[in-house]
């Protein structure tokens, strides 16, 4: 199925995984403010990255299109296709024949990063995968989207799959623009299903003032990706990191964006639209498989947690929830069935499955 094996390779070492020094490239980032276009900070934002789960965002824009048209509803059923239950992790297990809301879908998608889900969500908005697809792909050129492409609907690494920090940006500022009566959907702090919790992979989310989104992404091709958007006073401001070293390092210099743009003057800084396109390989796909995913790297990874196995961050703009998370309820719809083909079997080292925030311990390897 569309190079799901080669997938699945790619992601296989995915809890092995350090980004070392990019021979070509510096990781991209920006950071941006939501209202006015300036951007505080740039780096390598032209350069063509394999987006892994923040494809989910495109997937989530599409999906919210279709609602405004009058398509379906958020309470419209969405049904586990024997090709959607197919997709490797991080997934929920769901066996083919049940059905959840669109609601409940698109929280098991932004929050669990559940492929399976995301790929069920876009059978039922696009009739197909591959009619969603095109949608996708329409949408992102319609909205701005000039250096992307998109060849599924959760971010399984493939030929023709790429984006870029710009476009991101594009996607994250026309989300919080066009359709924030949605942006709860980015900033849950997890959900529930009434027998499982799971908590968002984005480390930001309760723990930095003002965080309000967005989402998180990891392969061994792209190292670790985020999307983040933060209000304070009125202001909103998204930024963009993409190709760190670990979950807690593209935490950390998330956090050290977004503070910089909310606590700056934008005085003299450029907009988005007046940064010309720069950077000698930005045509080219990077591609950091071969740096990050080896034992040395499951090594140096391993020493950033600490004895509990929680996420080491530094960063001093993030603080740890003290309280019980608060969780928004997801799960299946009464009489489909709620019993998971293997339930709470999600096997680290797959995707996000890998990216397990604070306070949670680290699964087992």
């Amino acid at each position: 199925m569309r190079g799901k094996a080669r997938a699945v390779g790619v992601v296989a070492g995915a809890c092995a995984s350090l980004l070392m020094a990019l021979p070509a490239v510096a990781n991209p980032r920006l950071v941006v403010d939501v209202n006015t276009l300036k951007v505080y900070e740039h780096q390598d934002i032209f350069q063509k990255w394999y987006p892994a789960s923040l494809t989910k965002l495109m997937t989530a824009y599409t999906t919210f299109r279709a609602i405004k048209s009058g398509q379906l509803a958020l309470t419209s059923p969405v049904v586990m296709t024997k090709n959607a239950a197919s997709e490797p992790p991080s997934k929920m297990f769901y066996k083919p024949g049940q059905a959840m809301t669109l609601d409940s879908a698109l929280k098991m998608m932004l929050v669990k990063s559940a492929n399976d889900v995301a790929v069920a969500i876009a059978e039922a908005v696009g009739g197909s995968e591959p009619a969603f697809i095109d949608r996708m792909n329409s949408e992102a050129r319609r909205i701005g989207m000039t250096s992307s492409h998109f060849i599924n609907a959760n971010g399984l690494p493939g030929p023709g799959q790429y984006t870029t920090a710009r476009d991101l940006a594009v996607l994250a500022i026309t989300l919080k623009r066009e359709f924030p009566e949605y942006a709860s959907y980015f900033s849950l702090e997890g959900f529930t299903t009434g027998k499982k919790d799971y908590p968002n992979y984005n480390m930001l989310i309760g723990r930095f003032e003002g965080a309000d989104g967005m989402k998180t992404g990891f392969i061994c091709a792209s190292g670790f990706n985020q999307v983040s958007s933060a209000t304070r006073d009125g202001r909103s401001v998204v930024s963009v990191v993409l190709g760190e070293d670990s979950l807690g390092a593209r935490a950390d210099e998330s956090a050290r964006l977004l503070q910089t743009a909310l606590t700056t003057s934008g005085t003299a800084k450029p907009s988005l639209v007046q940064i010309a396109p720069y950077g000698e390989t930005r045509d080219l796909v990077a591609d950091v498989s071969k740096q990050i995913c080896s034992k040395a790297a499951a090594k140096v990874r391993s020493e950033g947690r600490d004895e509990a196995g929680r996420q080491k961050l530094l960063s001093p703009f993030i603080h740890e929830i003290n309280r019980p998370l608060k969780l928004a309820f997801a799960g299946l719809i009464p009489g489909s069935g709620d019993k998971l083909a293997k339930a709470g079997a999600d096997p680290a080292g797959q995707g996000d499955a890998a990216n397990v925030p604070i306070p949670v311990p680290r699964p087992s390897l």
